[in-house]
């Protein structure tokens, strides 16, 4: 039977299904394929007047212009430092939490547990980012608390060495209890007959996690970590934006703060849209090679992968 054939043989036998996920690729289709065409102008000297079509092409000068500028080097180094540190304390906190949660004993206790840790996910990020400027003040609680031992009050985010970890700590507190969600439905799919048989064989609360929790979710925990890996130098600007200022910009600054400053805010003179979406590009391409790297690592060391 061809390969023609057998799509439309299964085409008819699972009609239902096609037709339900027509909506989910339209809308990768229209917001997200479409308008890669738009990343054409990344090559081109824009102009809305010209259009597209009609702006005349300049090949790779702005990526060049990018990455032989004075700020390369400050937003890239800045993206990295902050992603790194993001994933080494961020990553482990939502596995740790979902691990700790699912020790709980009492049904009521982990349901306040969950309800407590997911609800900073549903704030509003400026709403977030209003909370951690009025904290981080030197009148806030957080410095009632490094007053109490001894410390001296400082407005935190006017100081540039304290805007990654604030940014960090904040990451986590917001998402840690949201992305345990995903590790605690692993943990839900592993057979429970492994923990009867590992209980006797006289194995403890301890040995239990580490030779039949972990293993159980291990494939969960490669599969985040590479699509982690792959968003490495994607640090999002609304955050940033939110926070930085004169004071933090020098640590503060990344590549898509970069990128709205040069094409939104029209920073250093009229927007400068072919510019930033070289940039945006460089980093789009810096992405896809990680994942790619990453996928192909995990395949190799503990055949996990996504592809």
């Amino acid at each position: 039977m061809s390969w023609g054939a057998r799509a439309m043989r299964d085409l008819k036998r699972n009609k239902a299904l096609y037709i339900m996920i027509l909506p989910v690729v339209a809308f990768y289709f229209i917001f997200n394929y479409i308008p890669m065409y738009g990343a054409t102008i990344a090559f081109k000297d824009y102009s809305p007047r010209l259009g597209i079509i009609g702006s005349p092409w300049v090949g790779f000068k702005h990526i060049i212009d990018f990455l032989t500028g004075p700020y390369f080097w400050r937003v890239f180094k800045n993206t990295l430092n902050i992603s790194i540190t993001s994933l080494i304390w961020g990553f482990p906190a939502p596995l740790i939490l979902a691990l700790l949660i699912n020790e709980l004993k009492s049904k009521a206790f982990t349901k306040i547990s969950q309800t407590i840790t997911y609800l900073p996910h549903f704030i509003s990020l400026v709403v977030v980012c209003g909370m951690i400027r009025s904290f981080t003040m030197d009148t806030g609680f957080i410095n009632d608390i490094v007053a109490f031992f001894g410390g001296t009050r400082v407005t935190m985010l006017n100081e540039k060495d304290y805007f990654v970890p604030v940014y960090v700590i904040s990451g986590i507190w917001q998402e840690v209890g949201w992305g345990s969600i995903i590790y605690l439905s692993a943990l839900a799919g592993i057979d429970q007959e492994l923990y009867e048989a590992a209980r006797i064989d006289g194995a403890g609360r301890i040995r239990q996690t580490m030779h039949v929790t972990l293993p159980g979710i291990l494939p969960t925990v490669v599969i985040l970590l590479t699509l982690r890996i792959g968003g490495l130098v994607s640090v999002g600007y609304e955050k940033i934006i939110l926070l930085y200022n004169e004071s933090n910009r020098e640590t503060a600054d990344v590549i898509s703060s970069f990128v709205y400053r040069r094409g939104l805010a029209a920073e250093g003179g009229a927007n400068q849209w072919s510019y930033s979406t070289a940039v945006g590009l460089f980093n789009s391409v810096i992405n896809f090679a990680l994942i790619i790297t990453a996928n192909q690592i995990s395949r190799k060391v503990n055949e996990t992968s996504l592809w």
